[in-house]
């Protein structure tokens, strides 16, 4: 696994950015985006987007936890200093979460993202694993870089077996004190972009070219009016404009309603997913975390509720077990559910195929 440090670019207009053209291609989509208001915290939310229902359910995992990086060969083995709260797709991936010391992390699609080949002497870490590894190990966003700098790791693909589709992801950090992270792999090189000002994270192209994208527009530096549709270069311009112009909140509940609002800007309705065209996707559920507060708050399109759970009251300790929050057909949740959870036997997490 090979390492580099991203250019530091800026969401805001001072940053001198060349716009290089490309042809535009078509992202599955899935957005998350950050907020940082001085006094009540840090709030990130995030969109997951797919083709079909992806059977999303809520567990926490404590402290002690024997992992492996479920490869064929000299797989990544550790065992996990924090407990976290994690939401999985198919009860075999975890693709959201955050852990007790407060260090979140989220899993977006990203098409261009490929582990190039395998050298079997280095530890390797299935895709379907790297967001657990860091909530798993890390403190901090930080902690989170200077470890992947040191490469301790070569990430492996996976194959969902439910949706057909690889594991062509990208990943975003963040944490209590608004650091933030985005990390992606191409041609097996992990590519790091670190800077507190990168608060949106959509799909493809690339982070680096979304962010040369966004010179093009009114507010961050360009003449173009804000665009409408769903793709993902589009969605990651207005949710940076719209997070940049939200208005001061009063108390943690408007603040969450503030990012609420905006990942319901740049999500996608129902009609526009095709499963033949898995690029175009409809929203399968939003979630905001607020940092400070330790709550985690989940809107399911399904249903007609939002329900919350305070990780802040969860004791990660090895003997409390694994525990599951069952949310796939169960419509009536609603409020704080975090004495729902019932212990549960953990998910196998998906290996990789390479």
């Amino acid at each position: 696994m090979a390492m580099t440090l991203g250019r530091r670019m800026i969401l805001g207009a001072g940053a001198a950015l060349p716009f290089l053209a490309a042809t535009p291609r078509p992202a599955q989509a899935c957005s998350r985006a950050l907020w940082n208001w001085p006094g009540l915290g840090v709030f990130v939310g995030r969109n997951l987007d797919w083709f079909e229902d992806c059977e999303s359910n809520l567990w926490i995992l404590p402290r002690g936890m024997e992992r492996s990086g479920a490869t064929p060969v000299n797989p990544l083995r550790w065992t996990s200093r924090y407990g976290s709260l994690v939401v999985t797709v198919y009860d075999n991936t975890a693709v959201d979460g955050v852990n007790e010391a407060g260090l979140a992390a989220h899993v977006l699609y990203l098409p261009e993202t490929s582990t190039g080949p395998r050298d079997p002497a280095k530890p390797g870490l299935a895709i379907t694993q790297w967001i657990t590894w860091y909530l798993d190990t890390c403190a901090s966003v930080a902690e989170a870089v200077e470890r992947t700098r040191a490469e301790p790791f070569q990430l492996r693909m996976s194959v969902e077996p439910n949706s057909g589709m690889a594991g062509t992801v990208h990943l975003a950090l963040n944490d209590r004190s608004g650091d933030c992270a985005i990390l992606e792999c191409i041609n097996g090189r992990i590519n790091i972009y670190h800077d507190r000002r990168f608060v949106v994270m959509t799909n493809q192209p690339t982070f680096d070219k979304q962010l040369e994208n966004l010179r093009r527009f009114q507010g961050f530096g360009g003449t173009e009016r804000l665009p409408g549709t769903h793709e993902a270069a589009d969605r990651f311009v207005r949710a940076a404009y719209y997070v940049t112009h939200l208005p001061t909140p009063r108390n943690q509940r408007e603040a969450v309603a503030s990012i609420m609002s905006v990942m319901r800007n740049v999500s996608a309705p129902f009609g526009v997913a095709d499963r033949s065209r898995p690029n175009i996707a409809t929203t399968i559920w939003r979630s905001v975390i607020s940092l400070e507060q330790r709550t985690v708050y989940f809107d399911g399109v399904y249903s007609a509720n939002v329900f919350w759970v305070d990780y802040g009251r969860f004791d990660f300790a090895p003997a409390s077990g694994v525990r599951k929050l069952e949310v796939v057909g169960n419509y009536d949740l609603i409020g704080d559910v975090g004495g729902r959870f019932a212990p549960a036997a953990m998910f196998t997490p998906l290996p990789a195929n390479e």
